[in-house]
């Protein structure tokens, strides 16, 4: 192709670019505020309000940007002030009263507060002069590799300007000039692997689909994502989602298709609406439609919404939805690349998966297969929640090992580190010991767990493991779509055994009740979320036994978690008297005199543990009903 065809991207471009430069070399402020869901669920729309009164107050222009999530949610609201001339300052947990003290002494006197400011964007220099870290050079920042992410919190994702001027098409561009065949080849060359959770090759899955016949073809974004604490793919689309629907664009002219969906979840109304809005400015500047840029190539893109069942992000199950059936698993093959939506080939990957394609096609792949390690090139993102001091959006190099993402990135845990739970509900809880396995396909799996679509949600002493695998099969229980037996009748069963080892009521043979039922899943169930569903059961009776043991022999939950085994005590020798308990306890079971040792009644106490959170003196433990005194189950 000649690069005449594309003059009117290079138009494009350019004036995005001269758009972007005016804007940051300006003469007016800028205030970029996180208002992706995080930020939202911290009060970011509040601070919105207080920034937008602010600037009338002071009859002070200025241009705010709503940008996504650009990684620390435990800073959420994140509010930045970019003075003409100044790097850009970031203001963490910014509420409307904040905003306003900080925007009143930056417009009006030039006063940066540093004190309140978390970090800026700007070089060494700056750091020297104004005492502010760079931000990017914060402990949770610093070890990570920002290829997806690239854009997200740096850009308002609802101007598509924003994305031209920091290379955004590019990547389209380049694929149209290799051609399909030359765009299959870049993406094997790359290495990359599905970031669904199987880790199958992109580049085959694409040939497949190339090489079936038929009418017509499709290509599918599954942003299905239903994993408890999992927000990757949410947060990818509301903070950049042209980068998504480029990496659509790019598979469709490789595979020879016509249409695209994304198959995103309703719970996701943001998401869908940046979406749906970023599909109509593609439209406006010709990149959906008929002969795109004279090309040839014709391709649009549509959103479907879907209900919130967690199967249909299982490929089959996805297409019978969006076909308008009932989301259920059909047996494979054939496979949805030969024959999917209404029989025809159609190509599924995962948000992330298409995020990850316009750099590629940028950079080159073998850039990419730089990246990570051998067999597992590129970055991965993960959501890191849990017990962790700091929590949030994450991408990493493959093979980086779990420590180094617990302890490095997440500052590791205020409460004696116990476990992290990887690949959400269908994965597995690994213990202290393998913290140092690095977190790739082959070796999530070898440890009994799975990477899956980048759940990591880390724990400490005071979670309960028959606790946390009753909660995670009770999850894929009330999931399963009831297509098969062993799925519908093997999670009833293991949730049932769980509770009742939970009541205290459990027997040794109920543990050969746990692995049988879940062998039998493992090796029967009709699709991979009923052979899955068994990990965090399998997982935890491979590495933390004893407490299993402890329930069923000892009558004991160590972490004091499952109610009918524990009840609390105060620790006379521990106890202060400063009244905290007394004060949040709801049920008036705790008494005391200032400055005295104070003492619980097990009669009214409903265990609901607000006591145990205000003691700042670890003064009040659990220990085994009727016991008098803590002690030590031995077994």
């Amino acid at each position: 192709m000649t690069d005449d065809l594309f003059a009117q991207f290079r138009a494009i471009q350019r004036r995005a670019s001269e758009m972007w430069a005016a804007l940051q070399n300006g003469l007016q402020p800028l205030i970029y505020l996180g208002t992706a869901s995080c930020g939202c669920a911290a009060g970011a729309l509040d601070t919105l309000c207080a920034i937008q009164e602010t600037l009338q107050e002071l009859s002070r222009p200025a241009h705010i940007l709503q940008v996504g999530c650009i990684g620390p949610c435990y800073l959420e609201p994140l509010m930045d002030v970019q003075l003409p001339g100044l790097p850009r300052i970031s203001y963490p947990k910014v509420n409307p009263e904040k905003a306003k003290r900080i925007l009143r002494a930056a417009l009006m006197e030039g006063d940066l507060s540093p004190k309140l400011a978390v970090g800026h964007f700007g070089d060494e220099n700056f750091t020297r002069q104004s005492g502010i870290p760079r931000f990017f050079d914060l402990p949770m920042l610093k070890p990570q590799v920002r290829v997806i992410l690239r854009n997200c919190g740096l850009i308002d994702p609802r101007e598509i300007d924003h994305y031209l001027a920091h290379e955004g098409y590019v990547g389209f561009i380049r694929a149209l000039q290799k051609g399909p065949l030359g765009v299959i080849e870049e993406v094997k060359r790359s290495g990359l692997r599905g970031r669904g959770g199987a880790g199958f090759p992109t580049y085959k899955k694409w040939e497949i689909c190339r090489a079936a016949s038929g009418d017509r073809k499709y290509v599918i974004c599954n942003a299905d994502e239903g994993d408890p604490g999992a927000f990757m793919n949410r947060s990818l689309l509301e903070g950049d989602p042209h980068a998504v629907l480029e990496g659509m664009l790019i598979a469709g002219f490789a595979v020879g298709a016509q249409q695209g969906f994304v198959y995103v979840r309703a719970e996701y109304p943001l998401a869908v609406a940046r979406l749906r809005h970023a599909i109509q400015q593609m439209r406006q500047y010709g990149f959906l439609g008929e002969n795109i840029f004279g090309t040839g190539f014709r391709f649009d893109i549509e959103v479907k919404e879907g209900a919130g069942a967690f199967v249909c992000g299982e490929e089959t199950a996805l297409i019978a939805s969006l076909e308008g059936e009932r989301g259920m698993p059909r047996p494979r093959p054939p496979y949805p690349a030969e024959r999917g939506y209404c029989g025809q080939p159609t190509l599924i990957n995962n948000t992330e998966t298409f995020g990850i394609l316009p750099n590629i096609l940028r950079k080159g792949g073998e850039w990419f297969s730089q990246l990570g390690s051998p067999g597992n090139t590129g970055t991965k993102t993960f959501s890191l929640v849990g017990k962790a001091r700091y929590t949030g959006l994450i991408e990493v190099p493959l093979g980086m090992t779990l420590r180094q993402i617990v302890f490095d990135i997440g500052g590791g845990t205020v409460r004696p580190f116990k476990a992290v739970q990887t690949g959400g509900p269908l994965g597995g809880c690994l213990s202290a010991a393998h913290l140092d396995t690095p977190v790739d396909y082959e070796n999530m799996r070898a440890s009994g767990s799975i990477m899956g679509s980048g759940g990591l949600i880390v724990l400490d002493e005071s979670t309960c493991i028959v606790d946390l695998a009753r909660y995670f099969l009770t999850f894929s229980r009330e999931e399963s779509c009831g297509k098969c037996t062993p799925c519908r009748i093997g999670t009833r069963i293991l949730v049932e055994t769980l509770e009742k080892i939970a009541r205290g009521e459990g027997e040794r043979e109920d543990l050969d009740v746990l692995y049988k039922v879940a062998d039998t899943m493992q090796r029967t169930a009709l699709c991979g979320g009923g052979q899955t569903a068994p990990n965090p059961v399998l997982s935890t009776l491979k590495y933390f036994m004893n407490e299993y043991l402890t329930h069923i022999q000892g009558r004991y939950c160590p972490a004091s978690v499952c109610t009918a085994l524990f009840e609390y005590r105060i620790l006379a020798e521990k106890c202060t008297g400063c009244g905290r308990c007394i004060r949040v306890c709801p049920n008036g079971a705790v008494r005391g005199e200032k400055k005295e040792p104070h003492s619980l009644n097990v009669e009214l106490c409903v265990k609901c543990r607000a006591c145990v959170e205000a003691c700042k003196f670890d003064a009040i433990v659990g220990v085994p009903t009727g016991s008098r005194q803590p002690q030590e189950v031995t077994l």
